[in-house]
């Protein structure tokens, strides 16, 4: 059931952004944990400003790989808490989480709902 439009999939977007610059402060994430999520919140901000949809500013990317990006790092997300992050707990348990968020989000979104480009 796709019931999350892709207006709302962009406040998400923009929420997420706050969230993963926040997470270190937050969390007090240290050293490498906290570079690759400031990299991530700034990296997704990117995504979401470049995105052709109705909350993206420039438009370069089309929505589709938006949604192929998104499934994308879920999934490596994941990888690398099992891996890069295995040995720090609040890394791997962070970035699973994360990533499992992000997975069930790409899998509610209507990548081709009819406000892809509409501000109604």
């Amino acid at each position: 059931m796709k019931f999350i439009t892709p207006k709302i999939h962009g406040i998400i977007d923009l929420l997420v952004v706050v969230f993963l610059l926040a997470s270190p402060i937050i969390f007090g994430f240290t050293g490498l944990l906290a570079v690759f999520t400031y990299a991530l919140g700034i990296i997704h901000l990117l995504m979401t400003v470049l995105t052709d949809f109705n909350l993206g500013a420039v438009k370069l990317i089309p929505f589709s790989i938006h949604e192929a990006v998104e499934f994308t790092v879920a999934v490596a997300v994941i990888i690398l808490a099992y891996t890069l992050f295995n040995n720090n707990a609040d890394g791997k348990l962070f970035y699973v989480i994360f990533g499992n968020c992000l997975l069930l989000t790409w899998l509610v979104t209507d990548y081709k709902g009819e406000s892809v480009h509409s501000l109604s």
